[in-house]
C-alpha cells in the first residue's frame, strides 16, 4: 500500500486566502463559510505572508479584547509559517505539527505554488472520516425527526 502524502490528503476545496491589511473580522467570516480553520496571508505578489487560524482569532484577537473588524491581520497573523511539500508523508507532517503546536501547515510546491492547505483534520484515514461524517448526517437526520 502507498503512503500517503500530504498532497494526496487535501481536501477538495479552494485555499483560502486575504491580504495583509484584510480584518480579523473578515478571514473569521471566510474561515466560517469554508468551515475551514484557517486563511493564508499573502502579499501583493501573491506569496505566503502568514497564515492566520482559530487559534490566532482566539489568544491574539479575542483574548488580547481587539476588536476583530478594525484588527488587520498583519498584526495578529502567524508570520513565516512552518511550509511543507507535497510529497512529505503524512506521518511526517503530524509529527511535525505535534512537535510545533500547530494545526495547519501550508502545502507549497518547489516553484512556489501554494497548493493547500493540510490539517490535522486531513491526517484522519478516509475511513474514520466516513464513520464521522455518518454519524453527523444520522445525528441531523434524527434531530429532525424529533423535532
Amino acid at each position: 500500500m502507498t503512503e500517503r502524502t500530504v498532497l494526496t490528503s487535501l481536501p477538495n476545496r479552494p485555499v483560502l486566502s486575504a491580504l495583509p491589511q484584510a480584518s480579523a473580522f473578515d478571514a473569521a467570516c471566510k474561515m466560517t463559510k469554508a468551515n475551514c480553520g484557517s486563511v493564508l496571508v499573502l502579499d501583493d505578489s501573491g506569496a505566503l505572508a502568514g497564515i492566520f487560524t482559530e487559534r490566532d482569532l482566539l489568544t491574539r484577537v479575542v483574548a488580547k479584547n481587539l476588536d476583530p473588524a478594525s484588527t488587520p491581520l498583519a498584526e495578529v497573523m502567524t508570520l513565516r509559517p512552518r511550509q511543507v511539500r507535497p510529497d512529505l508523508p503524512v506521518h511526517d507532517a503530524v509529527f511535525l505539527m505535534k512537535d510545533a503546536g500547530i494545526r495547519h501547515l501550508p502545502v507549497v510546491a518547489p516553484s512556489g505554488v501554494i497548493l493547500g492547505v493540510f490539517s490535522m483534520r486531513d491526517a484522519l484515514p478516509a475511513e474514520l472520516h466516513d464513520a464521522v461524517q455518518l454519524a453527523e448526517h444520522l445525528e441531523h437526520e434524527l434531530s429532525n425527526v424529533l423535532a
